[in-house]
């Protein structure tokens, strides 16, 4: 299904990603279904390709092709594994903060590498006690001379065992104006990694926790100012956290989708292919109509938020469109596929377990709804797609 906003560079990348995906991707998702454990290797082969780049500009060696690119690599990859749909979401997630808060020295120094899959950068905000309530974090960060002592702990840190650079959002003070972020080598010492724990879904991905103790770092190493953090957090949290995990969701979906389709075709009922059936024929209708209308969403919201328009309500209407609509069609084909979608042997039951996943990242549905609702009713704070405007925007030629 051609989507509407796609040029001929985008049907190419989708095609090139696709290729990559199926021959390099597929083999390795029973070893990582099997093992629970971030894929360290595949997540750099990935990497390689450039693809944590597409919002990178190309002075800085990236593909600078912009967040439809973007939702085009992620929904790819996610179509074969989640789990690398997922990895790569949460790298392009990092790039944003030094995008958007980045000194040039910082840009310089950390664009390039990761442009070249040399660094995978990640975003840690949400604590154990605090959860999404950013401002009742508690990891702090002390000045002393020329650098700043991290204490703390940070969970479901995407690529939190495979990541580079952390992307660290801690309180230096009191109140809203108190927060502020660095970024930290993964490897400075006072820098630590939690367990890996196996979790339901998205095996190959780790989400883990980064611990902080004593972890000395440069003043140098402040993005923004103190006092940014909150900005750092939210403005990545809105322009890439809910457009990624969108597009996560969508390349799910479709897999939900195809799979349905190969099931009701192969299967037979009463001397008939299962989609003979008027029930079975209704409710392929209602995933068909959803996975359209999804991707629909996610590409008019990055389209706009690429062309410097507001776009706020936009990303999450997509976010929250996509998480509910491809688990509406996981609870359909699982219908379908009845006890047949229960096993290892048919990936729906690994589609469904991926798909919960997405849910609570950069917001829930109910955040977004009520983010939507206040909108509607006058009563946003802002558009960060239009305070930022400057930095999202890319000049890609239309082919």
């Amino acid at each position: 299904m051609d989507a509407y906003f796609e040029t001929s560079r985008h049907k190419e990348l989708r095609q090139e990603v696709r290729d990559f995906a199926e021959t390099r991707v597929a083999p390795r998702v029973p070893e990582m279904e099997s093992s629970k454990l971030v894929h360290h290797e595949l997540s750099r082969l990935i990497a390689k390709q450039g693809w944590i780049g597409p919002t990178i500009a190309a002075e800085y060696g990236g593909m600078a092709e912009g967040h439809l690119a973007k939702t085009i690599i992620i929904e790819e990859l996610s179509r074969v594994s989640g789990a690398m749909g997922a990895m790569a979401q949460a790298s392009q997630l990092g790039v944003a903060k030094i995008i958007h808060f980045g000194t040039d020295a910082q840009k310089k120094t950390w664009l390039p590498e990761i442009a070249k899959g040399n660094c995978l950068p990640t975003i840690a905000v949400t604590e154990y006690e605090s959860g999404g309530h950013v401002l009742g974090m508690e990891t702090s960060a002390v000045r002393d001379g020329d650098d700043y002592i991290l204490n703390g702990r940070k969970v479901y840190v995407g690529n939190s065992h495979v990541g580079d650079l952390h992307g660290v959002v801690v309180r230096t003070g009191e109140g809203s104006k108190g927060l502020s972020a660095f970024l930290v080598e993964s490897d400075r010492p006072g820098c630590h990694l939690g367990e890996q724990v196996p979790a339901m879904g998205l095996h190959g991905f780790s989400f883990g926790e980064v611990i902080f103790d004593n972890c000395r770092v440069p003043a140098a190493n402040l993005l923004g100012n103190e006092g940014d953090g909150l900005s750092v957090a939210y403005s990545s949290s809105t322009l890439y956290g809910r457009s990624n995990l969108t597009a996560v969701s969508l390349g799910i979906h479709q897999a939900i989708v195809e799979q349905t389709l190969r099931y009701a075709n192969e299967r037979e009922r009463y001397g008939a292919p299962l989609h003979a059936l008027p029930n079975i024929k209704i409710k392929i209708g209602h995933m068909q109509s959803r996975l359209m209308t999804a991707r629909l969403a996610a590409h008019h919201a990055v389209h706009l938020l690429d062309n410097g328009q507001s776009c706020d309500i936009e990303l999450m209407n997509a976010k929250v469109l996509n998480v509910e609509y491809a688990m509406d069609s996981a609870r359909n084909a699982m219908e379908i596929h009845s006890a047949a979608g229960l096993f290892t042997d048919r990936p729906l039951e690994r589609y469904l377990r991926d798909a919960h996943h997405i849910f609570a990242p950069a917001g829930t549905s109910d955040i977004q709804l009520l983010r939507i609702a206040e909108t509607a009713l006058g009563q946003s704070k802002g558009q960060w797609s239009e305070r930022l405007a400057d930095k999202v925007a890319t000049s890609q030629t239309v082919s």
